[in-house]
């Protein structure tokens, strides 16, 4: 499956809310770096636990603007519905993602939810 793909499926498991779902992306030792959370989330089980609370505590939808591949890395430009963008680089193996890199405005993000909740 190319990157492009797999990403596309990401997407549809992260708009479902389903931590399980999205954490079968991951291979057992991947790494997923939030730059705006400034942190490193290592390893399948603590990527699949930092999802279920997102989940659990945040309205989050992700709108696809445009995937981009090249060789074994996808590249994801987001927005969602609330008018928060961000970008995600992700580098594949074997059909899964063993590394991360999302960029994002947290302070929007945080005032956004503040808003819902």
């Amino acid at each position: 499956m190319s990157p492009k793909e797999i990403l596309k499926n990401w997407v549809k498991a992260f708009n479902e809310g389903d931590a399980e779902k999205i954490s079968n992306f991951y291979s057992h030792d991947a790494v997923n770096y939030q730059v705006a959370l400034e942190k490193s989330i290592k390893g399948k089980i603590a990527i699949k636990e930092f999802f279920e609370w997102e989940f659990s505590n945040y309205e989050m939808v992700c709108i696809s603007e445009n995937i981009f591949e090249d060789g074994n890395v996808g590249i994801l430009e987001w927005k969602d519905p609330k008018g928060l963008r961000g970008c995600g680089f992700f580098w594949f193996e074997d059909d899964k993602i063993t590394y991360q890199r999302g960029y994002w405005d947290r302070q929007t993000f945080e005032y956004q939810q503040a808003k819902i909740n």
